[in-house]
């Protein structure tokens, strides 16, 4: 009887190691993972954006988030996996902003005014998965940090195209004192403001120019008071390097015509907006996102131009444009095709020998803006340009 008790336990429990033993079988309704662990998809990735504005100054902050759009429609990503931070000060908020994006679950963040890059540089040393690329700067080069990236573009280009629309215009109405809102006297705005200078001077060679800066990227009405103090000094055409439509309305208001920056202006002030500067931001937005879907590398400088479709001029206001306008902005748009280079000619060479720094010339001929960083560093100055304090 034992011997039976004891061969049915013994039965028991091999049937039970048996099925112990048995690998589980995998629920046919657990999901299945869309992509590897760790690889992003267009499916899963986030995107962190930090501006230093809102989309509302119809100026730069609107340009960056227009480029943000267009690489979301190009790459199919959803709004839901953008997370923006808006009106982010060049201060210790930026730092802030930039950890609660990182702590989000971004996996690569934007930032889009020059006094963030410090930030940046320093949250991206706690989070080296996430790739952050910085707009306007220029210490990723030497940060040794592979996550960091410096972005911009050769919108000097554009500025000079824009000038030859301005230099007409003054000569037009006969006047050659032009006028220029800049935002600091850094070089990002000198190479730009030169750049509009070279390109009005290309057509109007008696054109001069004031500048006044209003020490702020964006402020409605310092650049109002700016605006108008230029042109109460003689200027007829103004230009600016600053966030809003506030010089453009301002032109309209006193009878003056206006160049505008990142937007077109025209239906801000269709009786003084004569055309804008713009950048295509989405082309560098689509390339970084895309390489890092890819599994690529994003480049260390990032600059691309007129050519590349980077930059380019918004329409022409032709109810107030000088007459030849466009056709001489077209050949001018050949020129560049053709390799010109803005930063050239004799009024160049003799500024540059007159500041000691003919080195910096390229066969003695031209400055090549761009060429080792993807910031600015054009910061000579030009006879005829006025900088008021």
């Amino acid at each position: 009887m034992l011997k039976k008790i004891f061969a049915l336990l013994l039965c028991v429990a091999l049937t039970a190691s048996l099925f112990a033993c048995k690998p589980k079988e995998k629920p046919t309704d657990s999901p299945t993972p869309s992509a590897p662990a760790g690889e992003i998809t267009a499916a899963t990735i986030k995107i962190g954006v930090v501006l230093v504005g809102a989309e509302d100054d119809n100026g730069y902050n609107f340009n960056h988030m227009e480029g943000i759009k267009e690489m979301a429609a190009a790459l199919g990503i959803k709004d839901e996996q953008i997370i923006v931070k808006r009106n982010i000060p060049e201060s210790d908020e930026c730092r802030t902003a930039l950890v609660e994006l990182a702590e989000a679950g971004a996996n690569i963040i934007f930032a889009d005014s020059f006094g963030h890059e410090d930030y940046v540089l320093e949250v991206a040393k706690d989070y080296p998965d996430i790739q952050f690329c910085h707009a306007t700067g220029y210490q990723a080069a030497g940060s040794e940090l592979k996550n960091v990236h410096n972005y911009f573009t050769k919108i000097f280009e554009a500025r000079y195209l824009s000038g030859i629309v301005a230099g007409l215009k003054a000569k037009e109405i006969g006047n050659p004192k032009l006028g220029y809102v800049g935002a600091f006297p850094f070089a990002e705005v000198i190479s730009g403001y030169t750049a509009f200078y070279l390109g009005a001077k290309s057509v109007y060679p008696e054109v001069i120019m004031d500048v006044m800066f209003t020490n702020s990227w964006s402020d409605p009405t310092l650049e109002a008071q700016t605006a108008r103090a230029l042109i109460e000094r003689g200027a007829g055409v103004i230009s600016q390097h600053s966030d809003t439509t506030a010089p453009a309305t301002t032109a309209a208001e006193l009878g003056a015509f206006q160049v505008g920056y990142n937007a077109d202006m025209i239906s801000a002030a269709p009786t003084a907006s004569l055309v804008s500067a713009r950048v295509k931001w989405g082309v560098y937005y689509t390339y970084a996102v895309k390489t890092l879907l890819d599994g690529g590398t994003l480049s260390t400088d990032w600059c691309q131009g007129f050519t590349d479709g980077a930059v380019y001029l918004s329409p022409l206001n032709d109810a107030i444009a000088a007459a030849g306008t466009k056709e001489a902005v077209e050949a001018a748009e050949e020129r560049l095709r053709g390799g010109l280079h803005v930063f050239s000619g004799d009024i160049v060479v003799q500024a540059f020998k007159d500041e000691g720094k003919s080195e910096l010339l390229t066969d003695g001929a031209y400055y090549d803006e761009s060429a080792e960083q993807s910031a600015p560093s054009f910061d000579i100055d030009m006879p005829g340009i006025t900088k008021i304090q």
